[in-house]
């Protein structure tokens, strides 16, 4: 390859022309492009624990989301076997996993994510808008009861726990449009003590929140999330709020790769979300793909398999 000489660096350099007093970089010395225009600040997983059910009665018998077409068979073992992979992962990485028993006639008890949400050990209850998936809240309440959870409430208005809430340090964000009541924001400040920041998603593919957004360092208030699952008020409160935020492009939203599980370090995500592989490790973060396809035929994944009970 053939090799350009480089010109006197006194002629050529605008360094100099413009200031005669400072020196000329060495051309012979290469400055390197930084790798990323964010800090690289150390990244740090934290031990979590989780609750999840497996998918042992997990079937497709209704449509209550546009994800879910009974015509479409589901493969049972395979459902198991993509849930047990996802489980085992999290007991890899450190984390203590607690399981829900599933019971016949509730196919949906394996978004164990809907079930409650859990601050400082204080249990909000969900209740479901489908009278399909009622009786799942009152088997999430009674294994909270069994496992020495005091403060428990039972809620008057619909939420259907994390899955339209997420919480930060800062924040409990909390979705609406599809499933929640706007007035549980309200009932989910008073029982937490923490401000809840509303947010109107308006696609119904993303008819959760935590299928549109995933909180990456809940101590750092990181996020990612999907934009145009948002109205125009709720994306610009999101701009103010997380200005670094990881934007998600449609194809990787659409792979559900916001419906993500993070502990400060690892990202567990749906495997086909490739693009925001990238801008996941460009932040210091370890991606690691899962396969939860056999799930994914009734509108969930990683997250919605994945009920964090937070100390």
């Amino acid at each position: 390859m053939a090799v350009t000489a480089p010109q006197d660096a006194a002629a050529a350099s605008p360094w100099t022309a413009a200031d005669p007093h400072r020196a000329a970089p060495d051309p012979a010395v290469r400055e390197e492009p930084s790798l990323s225009r964010f800090p690289r600040s150390p990244r740090r997983a934290t031990p979590r624990r989780y609750l999840m059910c497996s998918p042992a009665h997990f079937k497709v018998t209704y449509s209550i989301n546009p994800w879910m077409d009974p015509a479409k068979p589901v493969d049972v073992p395979l459902a198991v076997a993509q849930w047990e992979d996802l489980r085992d992962r999290y007991r890899s990485l450190g984390h203590t996993v607690e399981e829900l028993t599933p019971r016949p006639g509730l196919p949906d008890m394996v978004f164990a994510a809907n079930g409650a949400t859990v601050i400082e050990g204080r249990v909000l209850g969900a209740r479901f808008a489908y009278r399909e998936r009622e009786e799942e809240a009152a088997a999430h309440l009674e294994w909270f009861r069994a496992h020495g959870f005091a403060e428990i409430h039972d809620p008057v208005h619909i939420n259907e726990g994390e899955g339209d809430f997420a919480v930060t340090s800062s924040y409990v964000l909390a979705g609406r449009g599809f499933r929640a009541s706007p007035l549980s924001h309200g009932e989910a400040q008073e029982f937490f003590g923490r401000p809840v920041i509303g947010l109107d998603l308006i696609d119904p593919r993303y008819y959760h929140l935590d299928t549109a957004l995933a909180v990456l360092d809940d101590a750092a208030d990181e996020v990612m999330y999907y934009p145009p699952a948002f109205s125009p008020g709720s994306q610009a409160v999101l701009r103010r709020l997380f200005p670094d935020a990881v934007i998600a492009e449609e194809a990787d939203a659409e792979a559900l790769g916001l419906n993500a599980v993070s502990d400060g370090l690892h990202v567990l995500l749906p495997q086909a979300a490739v693009g925001l592989f990238g801008p996941l490790r460009e932040r210091g973060y370890e991606p690691i793909g899962m396969d939860l396809g056999e799930l994914l035929k009734g509108g969930g994944s990683v997250k919605c398999c994945t009920q964090e009970l937070r100390a």
